[in-house]
């Protein structure tokens, strides 16, 4: 059978890997920027270690063509850090050998994944007395220049949980506990063995580009920079951020709901309805300290921002409801009414339109109505038409009073290109909406902020936009791009960042989201990206309990119900 590997046609031998192949072509390379780090074939991500044709019998010479190979028809791509699924692959080999670095440097540690901050990631450290960064680094460059194959094993789910019991990961016990499949298939090394829900570089050796900066309670890990894999990324500290993280874990402690596993027995026990409760009261708790603030500082503007799926029209919606609590009279501005007309935005390097640019905002034009309103004058807004891609002028008109706030809701709200030159800043509260889940799968695998609200965008585009699974995940990697550019860099100017997310949402998603997913077929582009949802969800009990969610809550937003859109 021949094989087509990035357009280089090869005819493999029995037994030879996707590594040697490559070899073969002189398709390796030492910079990280063009070294494949995995391969993509039939929709699946694999391990350069694949073997597209295995010998069955050496006595008989009996070969077989493995199956994902057979359905691709030979043709496989090859991944490298600036593909999506190329950094997961990277990320999660640095997060073996950072847990095992640290386990043969302080065996009795607790380390935990925690969160993202940019281009790091944020791991804590407990139960280490001399633990310092210094001996980390020189451990892990230690591990990398021994370029240690990573090998996969394939063991029985009982034998797993028995390992990781006596290895003190009574977290990872817990979840394979609950799994349905009676095998486990993990990564190992001498008497370390982890597992990270997804495929690993070959070696060791791949983890080219990386930092390791000391922080309180732990370390950043910081990853290459996404447009230059070849050199690392630049990190800043982002306090506001971190105090939103870290009051997310210490949440997830009080309510004793850190991993999935805990999550479960919540749900077996009906416990869930109390963890709604409680998480429904902490938002409106955090809905009224915000309204506090705008009228502390006697604020007549909220911007509020935040990314895709993070529940901005709801907050928009529950602040103005706390307003009205202080005698406010609040009034919600859409930033989307502001949008250029289609046939006007010039298309990007690849003939597209981009949607999450700034320059899809009429910038000019908002900037001179917030001015104008702010001064006392009378101003017609626009209205934005999405059938026709148009805007339109239906002779709204607004003038602000003593007591109205407007509350201007959108990708971009954070921007300062959208305020006047001349503003009072004592005018303008800034706040950003962003899910910032705390909650783990285990200790070493943290679930991804951005994956919840994927989630989330899927099961609404479905029920209200008549979207599909595959036409949702199509657009994503362009809105996680847009996010990074546009809308994450203004994160940190905002006066409060709330974090949207609940911890109860996942088993009340699953039910909606879950045969969505499991009926996309394998020949779809998107089915990795599925793949790797369906992986997680598998560990996530359902949850039934929808009743329990009130009616202004964020996560009706997304399965419906939400009494804001009566």
């Amino acid at each position: 059978m021949q094989l087509y590997i990035d357009g280089h046609t090869i005819t493999p031998q029995p037994g030879q890997s996707l590594l040697d192949l490559i070899r073969i072509l002189e398709l390796d390379d030492a910079l990280l920027s063009k070294r494949p780090i995995a391969a993509k074939v039939a929709g699946e991500v694999f391990n350069l270690n694949y073997i597209p044709v295995r010998v069955t019998d050496a006595d008989t010479d009996r070969t077989s063509i493995r199956r994902a190979m057979a359905a691709s028809g030979g043709k496989i791509q090859l991944l490298r850090f600036g593909d999506p699924s190329g950094r997961d692959v990277y990320a999660r080999t640095a997060q073996f050998i950072l847990f095992l670095a640290i386990r043969q440097l302080w065996p009795q540690a607790k380390a935990k994944m925690n969160c993202t901050v940019g281009p790091a990631l944020f791991i804590e450290v407990d139960e280490a007395e001399d633990f310092y960064v210094r001996s980390l680094k020189d451990q892990v460059k230690a591990l990398v220049a021994q370029d240690i194959p990573l090998l996969r094993r394939r063991v029985s789910t009982q034998d797993a949980i028995v390992q990781f019991r006596a290895q003190g990961q009574e977290d990872k016990a817990r979840l394979l506990s609950m799994r349905e499949q009676t095998y486990f298939d993990e990564y190992v090394y001498g008497d370390f063995a982890d597992y990270y829900y997804g495929e690993l570089a070959p070696s060791t050796g791949y983890l080219q580009v990386w930092d390791i900066l000391s922080a309180p309670g732990g370390f950043f890990f910081v990853y290459p920079d996404d447009n230059e894999p070849d050199r690392i990324a630049a990190y800043e500290d982002k306090p506001k951020f971190m105090s939103v993280c870290t009051e997310g874990s210490r949440w997830c402690q009080l309510m004793e709901c850190e991993t999935v596993a805990d999550l479960n027995d919540l749900v077996d026990s009906g416990k869930i309805r109390e963890l709604i409760r409680v998480n429904e009261a902490l938002h409106e708790k955090r809905f009224s300290q915000a309204a506090d603030m705008v009228c502390q500082r006697g604020a007549k503007a909220v911007m509020l921002a935040g990314p895709s799926s993070s529940g901005k029209t709801t907050s928009a919606n529950r602040l103005a409801t706390q307003l009205r609590v202080h005698g406010k009279k609040p009034i919600l501005m859409g930033l989307d009414d502001y949008y250029i007309d289609r046939d006007r935005i010039p298309p990007g390097p690849d003939g597209k339109l981009d949607l999450e640019h700034i320059n899809t905002i009429d910038t000019a034009l908002f900037s001179e109505h917030l001015g104008a309103l702010l001064a006392g004058e009378m101003v017609e807004l626009p209205t934005f038409d999405f059938l026709t891609g148009k805007r339109k002028w239906l002779g709204h008109q607004l003038q602000l009073t003593e007591e109205t706030v407007i509350i201007v809701e959108g990708l971009h709200a954070l921007n300062p290109i959208l305020l006047p030159e001349e503003l009072e800043c004592d005018l303008v509260f800034r706040l950003f909406v962003s899910p910032q889940l705390p909650l783990n799968l285990d200790d070493h695998n943290r679930i991804p902020s951005s994956l919840l609200r994927l989630l989330r965008r899927t099961v609404r585009d479905y029920k209200t936009r008549g979207a599909t699974v595959e036409r949702t995940m199509q657009m994503w990697d362009s809105v996680r791009r847009g996010e990074k550019r546009w809308i994450f860099p203004y994160q940190e100017q905002a006066d409060m960042i709330f974090n949207s997310s609940t911890l109860y949402e996942l088993p009340v998603l699953k039910k909606y989201i879950f045969p969505l997913l499991t009926a996309v077929p394998p020949e779809e582009e998107c089915y990795e990206q599925v793949r790797s949802l369906v992986k997680i969800l598998n560990y996530v009990r359902q949850a039934d309990v929808d009743d329990e969610i009130p009616p202004t809550s964020l996560v009706r937003e997304f399965i419906g119900g939400n009494s804001f859109y009566r």
